[in-house]
């Protein structure tokens, strides 16, 4: 692979994971669950860490990232709204993970092949976490001290890196 089309298939990688990302922004100001909010939180984090991975591999070889914009999910009140961005979650990141898995393999370059496949391996991750919230599992992310939650829903903005 030349040097030019690494950056290309990185910049490509960004937008792709960057839309994500952006996607899982909404949807977490959209599901109010306690327990499904905070792993909307937990993946988002997961995913500024990849964006940045990728950002300094494209800035390396003196490329620019393009972010995705942002975007809207639309959501009535109630758990079947939760339950239709769930499952368009599990569906987005399955697509990431069939465009993405059969990309990685042939890279020349070891470094962004583990990279890339790591990214890939979190976001079959966060697959899994989807599918489990959309089943109804509530401990995701381990069991809740007794108090840990509010009241009636999580907190309107996002609270985990600001």
């Amino acid at each position: 692979m030349k040097p030019a089309q690494l950056v290309d298939l990185l910049r490509e990688c960004y937008r792709d994971k960057s839309a994500l990302r952006q996607r899982h922004l909404a949807a977490a100001r959209a599901v109010t669950d306690y327990d499904f909010n905070n792993t909307y939180q937990y993946v988002i984090n997961r995913e500024e860490i990849q964006l940045q991975w990728l950002r300094d591999a494209i800035e390396d070889r003196g490329a620019k990232a393009d972010e995705a914009p942002a975007v809207d999910v639309k959501a009535g009140p109630g758990k079947s709204a939760q339950l239709a961005i769930m499952k368009d979650d599990v569906a987005s990141a399955q697509a990431f993970i069939d465009k993405w898995s059969p990309r990685v393999g042939p890279m020349t370059n070891a470094r962004n092949r583990q990279m890339l496949q790591v990214i890939v391996g979190e976001t079959l991750e966060a697959k899994r976490f989807f599918e489990q919230m959309v089943s109804g599992r509530s401990d995701l992310l381990g069991r809740s001290p007794e108090g840990a939650r509010t009241k009636v829903a999580v907190l309107p903005t996002r609270w985990v890196g600001q």
